[in-house]
């Protein structure tokens, strides 16, 4: 069963990690890994990647992106964004900071953003706005 606009988002919004999918070129299929992400309901998604990816290459040309999130427990649940990249702006600390607090313990997130910052080269952070859901609750099959 589709879930409502509220479930979905609400969904989305909770700290899973996504499937990030992007269109990789003629005769490739898309590039897909697990990314975090950030998101509150009725506004845009956003990650942060590598400056100089390929990840973000693959954005910049395909000028869009997926994201899918599932769980599996206590019921199979599932929900895809899909949308344009409406902006892309150089990451800061605050904002790394506020992705690594939504899945990492609180004692653990001052030492990854320092690593971090230091050790993975210039990031950017990409925001997409969501045009096409597709989301389903299986109930506990």
């Amino acid at each position: 069963m589709a879930l409502s606009r509220e479930e979905r988002e609400q969904f989305l919004s909770e700290p899973r990690v996504a499937a990030f999918a992007v269109d990789a070129g003629e005769g490739r299929a898309p590039l897909t890994v697990p990314i975090w992400y950030q998101y509150a309901p009725g506004e845009d998604v956003w990650i942060l990647t590598g400056l100089h990816s390929r990840k973000n290459r693959l954005l910049q040309a395909a000028g869009r992106f997926s994201l899918l999130v599932e769980r599996v427990e206590p019921t199979i649940r599932y929900v895809s964004a899909e949308g344009p990249v409406v902006d892309t702006s150089p990451a800061t600390i605050e904002k790394l900071r506020e992705i690594s607090a939504r899945y990492l313990p609180a004692e653990k997130v001052e030492g990854y953003v320092d690593f971090a910052w230091k050790n993975h080269g210039e990031q950017v952070l990409v925001r997409m706005r969501p045009e096409r859901w597709v989301s389903s609750d299986l109930g506990s099959i």
